[in-house]
């Protein structure tokens, strides 16, 4: 049970990490351009391999649940990269938290 919650937590750091490496990124656009910016997961994913985003949109698009790219899929994919990791980090993060309670680490002094 320790290596899954070792497993959650070490995803959930990785995946928080890349949120806000991209919310710093977005800061700093923003910053620059004197207006809000914004980068789309769509648009990170692209920057980071094109080919293989337009592979998984043919993927979809062909498979059996082609209904799904564009009530979902393509919905999320325009949603800010930073809250489409961060908030599934922020979960994975909190379930791979330990339980034992850190009050009562100082109690025994």
């Amino acid at each position: 049970m320790s290596d899954m919650r070792f497993l959650l937590r070490l995803t959930g750091t990785w995946l928080l990490g890349i949120a806000l490496v991209l919310l710093i990124m977005d800061g700093t656009k923003s910053m620059a351009a004197d207006t809000l910016m914004i980068t789309s997961l769509s648009d990170v994913w692209a920057m980071v391999n094109l080919s293989s985003l337009l592979q998984f949109e043919t993927m979809v698009s062909t498979s059996a649940a082609k209904f799904a790219w564009g009530s979902l899929i393509e919905p999320v994919l325009g949603w800010p990269g930073w809250a489409v990791l961060g908030a599934p980090g922020i979960v994975l993060a909190f379930l791979g938290r330990s339980r034992k309670n850190g009050i009562d680490n100082y109690t025994q002094v």
